[in-house]
């Protein structure tokens, strides 16, 4: 018995060698596959338009096809799940933005939204456009405000979903401004356009991405932009803050995350792709003109930025008494 024992454990040693020789080989060949990139939000928005010029050029770089995903639902918390319960190989990713943040403030989580996810790169910041549909009598954040005060509850702004940072942007604003406007929730901020230009809401804290072609277009009214300083994209526009609600400031942060346990090198291999593809002249300039400062931090920025980011929202909520699910 004590010969068969010896036996088995010999046995158990050289399978545990034969998976560690395996991942280790798998990681040294990745990817060997087609890649998962999750987008937790509808087509459309500021995130699908992002993830899709990222693919592009990263399917290029991999040599290997990566595949969007669009998960929607939740504010982003459903495609935030899948991603963390995703087994650690590099396959199934997820590119966020701060909502990310505000879902950990906002929802009672299945999941530790800082302990649970590993940061692999950020791609870049921009601002939220303030924008109207062009029938509504407001062409300042100062009429905004007064508008608002007026008439509490008659001005119906759109968002990607409860708890998202877009919906927490308007209660951001209704605090400092003291005024109190309607959220109106949508599966993603494709949608919630749509219904603006429809006329069926009055105004979005909108991404740029997807906002940014409207207001060029003339098809919405902007007036301001939420970042501490003015957008390179559309220089025109003052900042809330500077345009009369002092303190105003919302950052929306883009980034791809994966599972907890993804090994170092992968980790290390999507950091360096995205910012080669990022300094790519034609994606550089792409993500300039729709409203981006280029951010090429490393995974350590990015979890200090999505703590930070964590307690602001938690703050909000809490001053807001918006009800946590």
């Amino acid at each position: 018995m004590r010969k068969s024992g010896r036996v088995t454990a010999v046995a158990a040693a050289l399978l545990v060698a034969g998976l560690a020789c395996t991942s280790a080989h798998a990681q040294k060949d990745y990817p060997s596959k087609s890649i998962r990139l999750i987008v937790p939000f509808a087509p459309g928005g500021g995130t699908d338009i992002v993830a899709r010029v990222l693919a592009q050029k990263l399917t290029e770089a991999f040599m290997q096809t990566v595949i969007v995903d669009n998960r929607a639902g939740g504010g982003g918390t459903i495609g935030a799940e899948i991603a963390v319960r995703a087994t650690p190989d590099g396959y199934t990713v997820i590119i966020m933005s701060g909502s990310y943040a505000t879902n950990a403030a906002m929802y009672k989580l299945p999941y530790d939204p800082v302990n649970d996810i590993l940061p692999m790169g950020l791609i870049g910041d921009t601002a939220f456009i303030v924008a109207l549909h062009p029938g509504v009598p407001i062409k300042s954040v100062a009429e905004l405000v007064a508008y608002a005060k007026a008439k509490p509850g008659a001005l119906n702004y759109g968002s990607s979903g409860t708890g998202g940072i877009a919906h927490l942007s308007g209660a951001l604003f209704d605090l400092l401004a003291a005024t109190k406007m309607t959220h109106v929730a949508y599966k993603g901020t494709g949608p919630a356009l749509n219904d603006l230009l429809g006329g069926h809401i009055q105004l979005i804290f909108g991404s740029a991405p997807s906002t940014i072609p409207l207001v060029r277009g003339n098809r919405l009214r902007a007036i301001a932009v939420t970042t501490t300083k003015r957008s390179a994209a559309l220089p025109d526009l003052p900042t809330v803050a500077e345009a009369g609600v002092p303190g105003y400031e919302v950052v929306l942060w883009y980034g791809v995350l994966g599972p907890k346990a993804l090994p170092k090198n992968i980790v290390a291999r999507w950091n360096t792709e995205i910012r080669k593809v990022t300094k790519l002249p034609d994606t550089k300039q792409r993500l300039i003109s729709e409203g981006f400062d280029i951010d090429d931090s490393p995974p350590a920025v990015f979890q200090a930025t999505l703590k930070r980011d964590v307690a602001k929202w938690t703050k909000v909520v809490k001053e807001a008494k918006i009800k946590v699910e």
